[in-house]
């Protein structure tokens, strides 16, 4: 391994602990070694950081003191991460052991991207469909591809896409450098839909990645009325900004 790691798995956490080790165990098991993983808790009540201490020595965990959303928690481990991609992961996951090498080697062949995104199947239903990246709809909302449908294999080319949702997205940290981080106003919710603007707008774009598959429980830290809140909300605001 390199004396800096080529990826940074950045991992915000709020009272995630029972999702934690599945999430953390995938990221054991990837066929791609040259990582950090990093997560950021943001103020969890849940015995999470008893956890990382006791059972995964080699995470980086940096702990706030208040919980400054997806946005923040996000933004703190990119700041404190050392690699040339930054990887997005929410803790509700569990990667498939390709996905990191997936990503990096598609963001190795296409220098134009800024961004790779990842195929995103459904935790308890593993035939469907997440997201198989962002897209804009002509009506001016935001859409995960392919969200719901059966996976038939109808998402299994590596095409360009809008952007990549965040739970599960790869960063290159130069094209983070021009554009800026997530934007903290946000909170939760739209944010990376905003900086996948943001990187269109400068030229940046974003790959598809099929061969980068990670299984999610949707909404499992997130939903309810607090992000149906922030959902709407925020979509004014990104149009307002980007559009």
């Amino acid at each position: 391994m390199s004396a800096l790691p080529r990826a940074s798995v950045i991992i915000p956490n709020w009272n995630g602990a029972r999702f934690l080790p599945t999430c953390l165990d995938a990221l054991r098991r990837q066929t791609f070694r040259d990582a950090e993983v990093i997560v950021v808790d943001n103020a969890s009540r849940d015995e999470s950081l008893s956890l990382l201490r006791e059972r995964y020595p080699e995470v980086r965990v940096i702990a706030l003191e208040e919980n400054r959303g997806f946005a923040g928690g996000v933004n703190a481990g990119i700041r404190a991460a050392r690699g040339e991609f930054v990887v997005l992961l929410n803790n509700d996951t569990e990667a498939a052991p390709g996905w990191l090498e997936a990503l990096v080697r598609a963001l190795d062949a296409h220098p134009d991207c800024g961004m790779a995104a990842s195929k995103m199947l459904l935790f308890d239903r593993r035939s469907h469909i997440h997201s198989a990246g962002d897209s804009f709809r002509t009506d001016g909302l935001p859409a995960n591809r392919g969200v719901w449908q059966e996976d038939r294999g109808q998402y299994d080319r590596e095409e360009y896409v809008f952007g990549g949702c965040g739970g599960a997205v790869a960063y290159r940290r130069r094209m983070l450098e021009q554009i800026g981080l997530l934007d903290e106003s946000f909170f939760l919710s739209c944010e990376d839909v905003d900086l996948a603007w943001r990187a269109q707008l400068a030229g940046w774009r974003c790959i598809y990645v099929p061969n980068a598959v990670v299984y999610h429980h949707l909404s499992a830290t997130g939903g309810g009325p607090i992000s149906s809140f922030y959902t709407g909300r925020n979509t004014i605001w990104m149009l307002a900004k980007d559009l």
